[in-house]
């Protein structure tokens, strides 16, 4: 009866690798359990082959676990499905196939990466900009293969109001170690900044390492935004509106680029109340202050200058509505910007946390080949 039960649980833990979830600290264990798939893929295992040992249930149990086990598998079916074309696909939308080096033993998924640990690179804290009682900060990772080298300026999440730039270091150390520069930044947050104050930012930011690019190594040619979430949407407007010399592409995980469709069809109130977090970035409604959203949304300032953009959203994102990345997809495509969508059907909102699971693996895949492409 314990193992029916136990079996029961899991099953229905396991539908978080295929539906939406439908609270926020659901979410949180749907991350756990689409990018950690091997925890759960290994208890459920042990608790079918307990069944050689109790006949109550034993049917039910070993039925309801071997269906809890294939859902828990699910991502990782899905992500080699993925892999199986990414290279190709990605190649076309770019129209030539410059590989990562030695790209035959770096396949886009590894089920054994999974195991894998990450290498971490220290940070240098710098001071970029100074406000009356703020001073700026960004940790700079200094690439680890001498010589000149592009910069990649990570901006993070937080839904505008909340967050810093200590999220999610690992993938930062990973671009170092292969040979980027990177400066993950703070920003004024809301509601007490508004927008356009965090595009400024990013705008300081860049000029400070421009100023500084010799004793930094940065090759001035060569500057892409990323930014995750909110940050993605800084990141976008910024990338689409600042036209900054040297600035090469822009790298969006899962960012709102429609902030007047988004405002008119918020995420469930029990992940979060996506409106009030709008109207404190933009001062107001959508009533009060339409122009503000029209004016942040990255998705209106896309034109035929616009730089190469790399799109990475997971279909089950609860935060941050896939629908977002679609429209941009499309835009992209009508104005003729080269451009790429990574969509992971398992994938919720901040799947990269870990940088080895399904998700992380094909993203930083996906990422690596984009700035190879764009920073020759």
């Amino acid at each position: 009866m314990i193992r029916f039960i136990i079996s029961i649980l899991l099953l229905l833990v396991s539908l978080l690798a295929i539906f939406k979830a439908p609270e926020y600290y659901v979410w949180m264990l749907a991350i756990v359990i689409t990018e950690f798939p091997w925890i759960f893929m290994a208890l459920t295992s042990i608790v079918l082959l307990t069944g050689f040992y109790v006949d109550k249930y034993q049917l039910a149990g070993t039925i309801t676990g071997i269906i809890a086990l294939v859902l828990f598998t699910s991502s990782i079916i899905r992500a080699y499905a993925i892999s199986a074309s990414l290279k190709q696909n990605f190649m076309e939308a770019f129209g030539q196939d410059t590989a990562i080096t030695d790209d035959n033993s770096h396949p886009p998924f590894n089920f054994w990466k999974q195991f894998s640990g990450t290498k971490t690179i220290a940070a240098k804290v710098i001071t970029y900009n100074s406000h009356p009682g703020l001073n700026l900060t960004m940790d700079y990772y200094s690439s680890q293969i001498a010589g000149k080298k592009p910069c990649v300026v990570v901006v993070h999440g937080g839904s505008w109001n909340k967050g810093d730039n200590k999220q999610l270091p690992e993938l930062n150390s990973y671009l170092a170690a292969i040979g980027y520069n990177v400066a993950a930044i703070n920003y004024r947050l809301a509601p007490a900044h508004q927008n356009p104050a965090p595009v400024e930012d990013v705008h300081a930011a860049i000029n400070y390492l421009r100023r500084h690019a010799a004793g930094l190594h940065i090759d001035t040619n060569n500057f892409v935004l990323l930014g995750r979430s909110a940050g993605a949407q800084i990141a976008l407007l910024a990338a689409y509106t600042l036209h900054q010399p040297g600035l090469k592409a822009v790298i969006d995980y899962y960012g709102p680029a429609d902030m007047v469709w988004g405002y008119a069809a918020p995420a469930s109130p029990l992940v979060m109340d996506s409106r009030k977090v709008m109207e404190d970035y933009l001062g107001g409604t959508y009533q009060q202050v339409s122009q503000k959203y029209a004016a942040s949304s990255p998705i209106e300032f896309v034109n035929r200058q616009s730089v190469p953009t790399l799109i990475i959203h997971g279909d089950n994102d609860v935060l941050v509505s896939p629908e977002h990345s679609r429209r941009l997809n499309v835009k992209l495509e009508q104005i003729g910007i080269k451009h790429f969508l990574l969509k992971l059907p398992w994938a919720t909102h901040g799947f990269d946390y870990n940088l080895n699971g399904p998700g992380g693996q094909l993203a930083t895949y996906t990422v690596e080949r984009f700035l190879n492409v764009v920073t020759q």
